[in-house]
């Protein structure tokens, strides 16, 4: 395996490590909401070094999965953490971020496997039924990425989610 794949995989599990503390340390935990702005941060990390190296690989198909794969993390977790007064809502995108993290880490340990899969043998269709209805629920005024002026508020709107689901086949 290409050496350049090889530091990706080892800094992505670690990354994936790194998602799976945050999540676990803030379940159930509604007073710890903006923690999902450092999970976005992190996922953010593993999407740019992904999309990267996808243009300097020959098969860049499993990187360019990963890259948009993980927009989607990035996106949910920087919506919840926005969620104002629904704890219930709360605790239902730390799940969805878990399985999603989970999911991600499987496509990570893919990447040195002969047999490459497309993002449908790692996605169910559970899991993007409950993804789109957690997207439809987060209103227009919420912010997909990070914000750390407050003043212009980058704005996402399901067609986002949507082209990114596109993007993957789904």
């Amino acid at each position: 395996m290409d050496e350049l794949i090889v530091e990706f995989k080892q800094e992505s599990e670690k990354l994936t490590k790194e998602l799976i503390d945050i999540l676990e340390d803030i379940e159930g935990d509604f007073s710890q909401k903006e923690m999902l702005d450092q999970y976005g941060q992190v996922v953010d990390r593993m999407m740019g070094g992904a999309k990267s190296l996808a243009m300097a690989v020959d098969d860049p198909a499993p990187l360019e999965m990963i890259g948009s794969y993980a927009a989607l993390c990035k996106i949910v977790g920087y919506k919840g953490s926005q969620i104002k007064d629904n704890e219930n809502f709360y605790n239902i995108v730390v799940g969805l971020l878990l399985d999603a993290t989970e999911m991600l880490d499987e496509m990570v340990q893919s990447l040195d496997k002969e047999d490459k899969k497309d993002v449908k043998a790692f996605v169910s269709d559970a899991f993007l039924g409950r993804l789109q209805w957690v997207s439809e629920q987060f209103g227009e005024e919420v912010r997909s990425s990070l914000d750390l002026n407050k003043k212009n508020k980058s704005k996402t709107s399901q067609n986002e989610i949507d082209d990114l689901l596109s993007q993957l086949g789904l």
